[in-house]
């Protein structure tokens, strides 16, 4: 009876010690994860500190050694001499016209033809999905020289109506929300909603579009950033007179010498809207990771 009374707190210790190990472990490892993710932000964030620095300095900063990494004191000089130069405020004006349209378009009717896809039964759906995935195959500079005959047949050269009209639904944005949606909303929810006298459109409104709301921020957040930076078909279709804000950024950059710092000073310019919306749709974003996974 001892020598059982003596071992067994022996025993006992053994899987203590163990697990104290194997904590130490898990800290060691979410240290270095930590410090990566660290070092990963702050590698991204660099650049866009960069050019602030520069921004706020005069043309002669981006060749100084050692490099300044102090914020100078011209950078609402450079601002005013960025609207000086170019149309730079018509320019932000047309792309907040343009991508606000083209976000608002793509995200409703992605929805809409997603829950088409999902949940809806019709002769031809596999098809059609398929047509309008195959569409995705297909190079967009292949399509500038028909589209640009087009827009010239409508009169729409020159104007914003060449920019938005293209781009308000896309492939990519009606199989992204039919994946989403074929399992987020479940079909007993739909039929005890047609059982309660709904209408289809009704369903989409009340049932669909709430469950939607974690995936349309995602395409809103990717469509935006996507019309935003937006260069080479507003470059073909409009006027000088009449640009986006990417087209006034390459009028900053013409000419026999490049002025980085009001190149840098646009740029920085034409990068806060992006990070406002994207603030703006984080919370949407977050807010349905952590529902789903409260509800797992």
């Amino acid at each position: 009876m001892t020598t059982i009374i003596t071992e067994a707190p022996r025993q006992a210790r053994v899987p203590r010690s163990r697990a104290a190990r194997s904590r130490g472990g898990r800290r060691s490892a979410g240290f270095w994860t930590y410090a990566a993710l660290v070092a990963v932000l702050l590698g991204s964030l660099f650049p866009v500190y960069w050019s602030l620095i520069v921004a706020s300095h005069d043309n002669d900063a981006i060749a100084r050694v050692p490099p300044v990494l102090t914020p100078g004191g011209h950078l609402f000089e450079n601002i005013a001499r960025v609207f000086d130069t170019t149309a730079f405020g018509k320019a932000m004006l047309n792309s907040f016209i343009v991508s606000g349209s083209v976000t608002v378009s793509v995200v409703l009717f992605s929805t809409l033809a997603g829950f088409a896809f999902a949940k809806l039964r019709f002769r031809g759906r596999t098809s059609l999905l398929v047509v309008a995935i195959a569409t995705t195959t297909v190079p967009h500079q292949l399509g500038i020289i028909p589209l640009y005959i087009l827009m010239a047949e409508l009169g729409w050269t020159g104007r914003l109506e060449a920019v938005i009209v293209p781009g308000l639904v896309t492939a990519f944005g009606v199989f992204f929300m039919t994946q989403y949606l074929s399992s987020a909303v479940p079909d007993e929810l739909l039929e005890a909603g047609r059982i309660d006298g709904c209408s289809t459109l009704r369903l989409f409104w009340h049932v669909v579009v709430p469950a939607a709301r974690p995936a349309a921020a995602v395409l809103g957040l990717f469509t935006f950033m996507q019309a935003w930076n937006d260069f080479f078909w507003p470059l073909v279709v409009l006027t000088p007179e009449n640009p986006t804000v990417q087209v006034a950024l390459s009028s900053l950059a013409s000419g026999y010498t490049t002025d980085y710092a009001l190149v840098l000073t646009g740029t920085v310019l034409a990068t806060v809207p992006v990070v406002a919306v994207f603030a703006a749709l984080g919370r949407q974003i977050i807010g349905g990771i952590m529902s789903g996974a409260i509800k797992g």
